[in-house]
């Protein structure tokens, strides 16, 4: 039985007002997992922007400690 199934039973043996925290939850859960997903993206994108900034002469000396 793969670790899927044996979530789902586990769901399925709980009463309704648990459900729907279990429910709650997985929401949640995907909810962070989009929040990170934007977060990275966003740090990606801005990246090249930054560039000049971050890649400079005169904080050399920060990147090398």
């Amino acid at each position: 039985m793969t670790t899927e199934q044996v979530l789902i039973d586990k769901i399925k043996r709980l009463p309704p007002q648990r459900m729907a925290e279990v429910e709650d939850f997985v929401d949640f859960l995907r909810g962070r997992e989009d929040e990170q997903r934007l977060t990275h993206a966003a740090a990606k994108a801005s990246e090249p922007s930054f560039a000049e900034i971050w890649d400079n002469n005169e904080d050399a000396a920060y990147d090398r400690m």
